[in-house]
């Protein structure tokens, strides 16, 4: 066989090698749309949702309360360098409607809750859906947060407590063994303390899994579970593919978070903040929380409120077209790939 054929049957493989590789490609890219706009056609259903003053109130898995569509970020409101200023968006989302409250014992050391605290009163704590969360893993450790919670956030109770930073494949095992966290979120649901139990994380859908797996083995159902739900993570170590379908089918409320990474995800310049928030939203989320830390960002989440329509099944595929190079490999959602955003491994302290 001459050079000349041995060249021409070299281009002919590789042509059909790159051919198949395209189709692959393409099957994988459908089946992807197909999924998400099977999960995205379902979602009205879980989500039951209200509309009230231009809000809309969804349904918390089987707890029986409605929330907000939007939640108000804990972090990024103890970041705003004013006090009095992140004491008045609080108030501010709350008069136009926002009744979710995320926050965390950790956040800004604990500079998030005390702001939060000083925002609710006056009336205001009656008027929303109060969560925190707490890093503990040992008994004592989780007891100690819930109290210092309490106190920051001047309530007898908090609506939804949380397990922070999931993120381990050992911490369910350490939450639910004997001496764990577990037992003292347990005892303080029964003192009156907190009425709901969840879980976050923002690793791996993989660590979520293993989360309800153990809370399964124990016989014990989560009233709600929160984790990164963005246009990124369709394509990587995805939340949304992998345990949103697990949370709805046991009804568990779905919370989204990092709906645009903190801004990351609009670096990519593949999306807009509006589109972010309504694809999020599309989901079967109880709730979206977005960082909000000033009056501008407080308008923008309301926008996506009041002009939101669930993407249809055309609207999503364009989207994933729109991402699909800058979410390979998870550049843009970094607290997947990276430390960067572990707080409890940069503080293990905390975990007792």
């Amino acid at each position: 066989m001459g050079i000349a054929t041995k060249e021409m049957n070299s281009y002919n493989n590789s042509g059909s090698q790159s051919a198949r590789e395209h189709e692959l490609s393409r099957r994988q890219f459908v089946k992807l749309s197909v999924a998400l706009g099977a999960l995205i056609s379902s979602a009205p259903q879980v989500w039951s949702q209200d509309t009230k003053d231009g809000m809309s109130y969804r349904k918390l898995g089987r707890t029986g309360e409605k929330v907000s569509a939007i939640g108000l970020g804990g972090y990024h409101i103890g970041h705003q360098a004013d006090e009095e200023e992140s004491l008045k968006i609080i108030r501010s989302a709350i008069d136009r409607g926002i009744t979710f409250m995320d926050n965390c014992w950790d956040y800004n050391d604990g500079a998030s809750e005390v702001r939060m605290g000083k925002a609710l009163r006056d009336g205001y704590r009656q008027k929303v859906f109060l969560m925190t969360k707490i890093d503990g893993r040992t008994k004592v450790s989780a007891a100690k947060q819930i109290d210092e919670s309490l106190q920051r956030l001047q309530t007898e109770h908090i609506d939804l407590l949380q397990f922070h930073e999931i993120i381990r494949m050992e911490d369910p095992d350490r939450i639910f063994a004997e001496g764990g966290a577990l037992e003292a979120v347990e005892e303080a649901k029964r003192a009156g303390k907190l009425r709901f139990i969840g879980f976050t994380g923002h690793k791996d859908p993989l660590v979520h899994l293993r989360m309800l797996e153990v809370a399964e083995a124990h016989k014990f159902h989560f009233d709600a579970v929160q984790m990164p739900l963005n246009v990124m993570d369709a394509h990587f170590r995805s939340f949304a593919q992998k345990v949103v379908p697990e949370l709805v089918k046991e009804e568990i409320g779905v919370l989204g978070m990092k709906p645009m990474a903190s801004g990351l995800i609009l670096e990519s310049k593949t999306v807009g903040p509006i589109e972010c928030l309504h694809y999020a939203m599309s989901l079967p989320t109880s709730v979206v929380i977005t960082g909000i830390n000033s009056m501008k960002l407080l308008d923008q989440a309301l926008e996506a409120v009041s002009t939101f329509k669930p993407m249809s099944q055309d609207q999503i595929a364009g989207l994933l077209a729109r991402t699909t190079d800058a979410a390979g490999t998870g550049k843009f959602e970094l607290f997947k790939t990276t430390t960067r955003f572990d707080a409890t491994a940069q503080h293990p302290q905390w975990l007792g």
